[in-house]
């Protein structure tokens, strides 16, 4: 038996009110507990430096290999019969340069052996900064 059938049904609500206050008590709670750092009262006294700029920029050897076999050395032929002799064009072209660095250029069908013997002759005139210059894809 239903015997509240001449009521009207209430509508649920939920009741916001509570939760907001607990919400601000602790947001209170948080502000007053966190302790924040202050950078400002410490006083630091950095070091200083002072030094001039590198007045000279290293020696760049530009070496080119091309699919055929052929090398230049800052864009002059040079022919490769040996390392100590493409090494002794090498130290010529750098003009007695402490230690230059040698960019390699070789084309994307040379052989392998073609560039070791680039850099077997910069090893042999005493250049250990060998760098390889590649381009990106079109």
């Amino acid at each position: 038996m239903n015997f509240r059938r001449g009521r009207a049904r209430e509508e649920i609500e939920i009741n916001l009110i509570p939760l907001i206050d607990i919400l601000i008590v602790i947001l209170i709670f948080l502000f007053l507990t966190t302790t924040y750092s202050r950078f400002a009262e410490l006083q630091i006294n950095l070091p200083e430096a002072s030094a001039a700029a590198s007045a000279d920029k290293p020696t760049m050897l530009s070496i080119a290999v091309d699919a055929t076999g052929k090398y230049a050395i800052n864009g002059v032929a040079v022919p490769f019969a040996t390392p100590q002799g493409f090494a002794a064009a090498m130290r010529e072209a750098a003009k007695n340069a402490k230690e230059p660095i040698v960019a390699i250029s070789a084309d994307a069908k040379a052989t392998h052996q073609s560039v070791i013997n680039v850099m077997e002759s910069a090893r042999l005139a005493g250049y250990n900064h060998i760098s390889f210059t590649t381009q990106t894809k079109r």
